[in-house]
């Protein structure tokens, strides 16, 4: 996960009843606490990325991205909604308002399960993708029906290959996958080769007096993003100690601006894999790189693993 480091977010973790079969992070800024990724112990699982449309400025809109993951878990745990049902419900609820965005999710292992007894109906396998895009059912893109699947997905419409990231780490996914099968190698082994994957770092250095909406522009070139925005940091830090100055407010005030959140140093903040095997027993691994100050985390001090069986598989 790529975000500003002052922006505040839970670690991964079982979600407060009455949604407990939620396993994931939360976003604490905005009030919805939406997340970007998540599991459910049915074998849901949901993954959103954001992205700026061509020409328009950065949104933060009337609805949370964040939330429209958190409708697709929180379904309840005995619902029988299929993956197009539950596509089609979102699309005929609207999907503007929200800004650019990519909607991956599904069920693991749910061909198997919606063919039992009485609930029988005829459905899709595999993952969809539903974006800001969307218009209708035909418009929704579907992944992984079949078996040997690989697919990356970034901060751009899905199947967007101007992205050296997206077009690399397709690649090397597959070939960890297939160097991680020949050599029969452990479910560590494997999430070891995909933190490789997920930390190489080919960002450029930005230039002296490079713009920042323009450097963002270097981001799909690199899977690790590192610190960068120093200087709009100190910018920031600047403006909130005058404005503390000028009216008496201090640091945590309930007056105080709160600009930090979407602001500032921004980098690779969590590194998450999910891994499901034959027999249904899902691990999710969460690495964590900064705390909520923003301050680098020791490798490993922030590594949190969660295993469980998904229901009925």
């Amino acid at each position: 996960m790529q975000e500003y480091l002052h922006r505040p977010t839970a670690p991964a973790d079982w979600w407060d009843p009455p949604f407990s079969h939620v396993l994931g992070g939360r976003d604490l800024h905005r009030p919805e606490h939406g997340t970007w990724l998540g599991v459910t112990k049915q074998g849901r699982i949901a993954c959103l990325t954001n992205f700026r449309e061509e020409g328009q400025a950065i949104i933060e809109g009337r609805r949370s991205r964040g939330c429209i993951v958190n409708a697709f878990l929180k379904t309840p745990p005995k619902s029988e909604e299929t993956t197009e049902e539950a596509a089609e419900k979102l699309i005929q609820e609207g999907v503007s308002g929200v800004g650019g965005f990519s909607l991956l999710f599904g069920r693991v292992g749910r061909a198997w399960v919606e063919g039992r007894g009485a609930a029988e109906k005829e459905c899709r396998t595999g993952l969809a993708i539903v974006s800001n895009r969307s218009t209708d059912l035909h418009s929704v893109k579907w992944l992984c029906e079949e078996r040997s699947e690989t697919h990356a997905l970034s901060n751009s419409h899905y199947g967007d290959l101007s992205w050296p990231k997206v077009v690399q780490a397709e690649q090397d996914v597959c070939e960890a996958v297939k160097l991680g099968v020949a050599k029969h190698e452990s479910k560590e082994a494997l999430i070891q080769r995909f933190l490789e994957i997920l930390s190489r770092d080919s960002l450029p250095a930005r230039k002296e007096d490079e713009e920042w909406d323009v450097y963002l522009g270097q981001l799909r070139k690199s899977v690790f993003v590192h610190i960068i925005g120093r200087k709009e940091q100190k910018e920031m830090d600047d403006l909130k100690k005058a404005i503390e100055a000028t009216h008496g407010l201090t640091n945590g005030h309930a007056d105080s601006p709160i600009v930090e959140a979407t602001h500032g140093v921004y980098g690779t903040q969590k590194q998450t894999i999910i891994l499901v095997d034959k027999e249904g027993r899902v691990t999710l691994f969460e690495r964590t790189l900064f705390d909520a100050d923003g301050r680098p985390v020791e490798r490993g001090e922030g590594d949190r693993t969660f295993e469980f069986q998904i229901e009925d598989w």
